[in-house]
């Protein structure tokens, strides 16, 4: 697959707000607000597209963080999260090692940084993904919402 990283544009934005995801995926659903699209456009998002399409997305820095965790100090400056959605209509198609290693290549040729990412501890299939391309489990904490797990990645 032919992957792109191009910059968040407000149609991208809005495709990706409307995303729909199953249950229990659901949890990722947006809502449409300005503070979505603020957050979208603020330039730490990257749309990826394939052969013209829109295929998901990927952002860094402290958009990858879930605020939670910060004052619980699990987010120290000495790696850069990241933080990644695909189309739901791609998930579970067992195209998400190629998507995957995309957004990680992308990433690391800008940033020297181990990698951190979070994810909802019910989504065994993105942290089985994930252990596959090498993260390791560090560290868990819970909101009102969900159980999160922070992972983290050598460069490699």
């Amino acid at each position: 697959m032919p992957f792109q990283a191009v910059p968040m544009t407000f149609d991208y934005a809005t495709t990706i707000l409307n995303w729909i995801y199953s249950s229990p995926y659901d949890f990722y659903n947006m809502e449409t607000s300005e503070e979505a699209y603020a957050e979208l456009l603020d330039a730490s998002y990257q749309a990826v597209i394939d052969q013209a399409q829109l295929v998901g997305f990927f952002c860094t820095g402290r958009s990858a963080q879930v605020p939670p965790g910060c004052p619980l100090g699990l987010y120290p400056d000495d790696y850069l999260d990241i933080g990644l959605g695909r189309q739901p209509e791609l998930t579970g198609q067992g195209t998400g090692f190629a998507f995957c290693s995309f957004v990680l290549e992308t990433v690391n040729a800008k940033s020297s940084l181990p990698l951190r990412l979070t994810v909802a501890s019910f989504n065994e299939r993105a942290i089985h993904l994930y252990e596959q391309l090498g993260f390791r489990r560090q560290a868990t904490f819970s909101t009102t919402h969900a159980t999160f797990l922070i992972m983290t990645q050598s460069h490699t």
